[in-house]
């Protein structure tokens, strides 16, 4: 079995991210800092950023996410999307709702010409969100 998970990476503002994704989809969350591996940082000011976080929601969505510390290249994601997608219509609208909160709207969320629903948003980190309400079969 293979899994592919979205691995989120933020200059320095990852907990709060990932804290705000929580609050999104619930579930477990488990944050791990640089502090928790003594010598992975060369500034210890950056010793209480996320060296790795995980989300894994209580439908088995899993999201992660770290900070990049300043010994390595940041660039802000470009070119990709995180994308989900469901068949629970009022589930759907609240996560797109809360997602959209703050950040900024580049397709409204509503009936494409296949069904069902669509939108797209760039959250308040910078992230670019994809939600689809998967049309009804049959």
């Amino acid at each position: 079995m293979l899994t592919l998970n979205p691995y989120l990476s933020f200059k320095d503002n990852a907990r709060e991210a990932i804290e705000f994704y929580h609050g999104v989809f619930g579930g477990e969350l488990n944050i791990t800092t640089f502090a928790d591996f003594p010598g992975s940082v060369d500034d210890p000011a950056e010793n209480d950023l996320v060296m790795h976080s995980q989300l894994t929601s209580p439908e088995g969505l899993v999201l992660m996410a770290s900070d990049t510390p300043s010994r390595m290249p940041y660039e802000a994601p470009a070119g990709i999307a995180v994308s989900l997608s469901g068949e629970d219509d009022p589930q759907m609208q609240r996560y797109w709702e809360a997602l959209a909160e703050g950040g900024t709207v580049t397709m409204p969320y509503d009936t494409p010409p296949w069904g069902g629903k669509f939108g797209m948003l760039r959250d308040r980190f910078g992230i670019d969100w994809m939600l689809t309400l998967n049309a009804p079969q049959g």
